[in-house]
């Protein structure tokens, strides 16, 4: 098992509550593909470095995860669609 960071912008314009829901949602997918969520950090809102979708806020998430390889792939397959997310990487973390 490797293990993975997701960083997730969230747009800043939503309730807590579809907020909450989005991160779930991306938690789902990794648990879907045989991954073991392991740590949540809520960075909360912060101003972007640049506009994305006329906002200029975001909500950062980072989830780290262990999975095997094919798992990332899957999870960013899915989360390039989900609505109100500005911004997503995986990225694989050094042992």
């Amino acid at each position: 098992m490797n293990k993975y960071e997701l960083a997730l912008v969230v747009n800043a314009k939503i309730e807590d509550e579809a907020r909450a829901a989005v991160v779930e949602k991306a938690k789902g997918y990794i648990t879907r593909y045989n991954g073991n969520v392991t740590e949540v950090e809520e960075w909360g809102k912060k101003r972007l470095a640049y506009e994305i979708q006329k906002m200029r806020e975001g909500y950062y998430y980072f989830i780290q995860f262990e999975a095997d390889a094919a798992c990332p792939a899957e999870v960013e397959r899915h989360v390039r669609i989900m609505d109100n997310v500005l911004r997503y990487l995986v990225v694989k973390k050094e042992a």
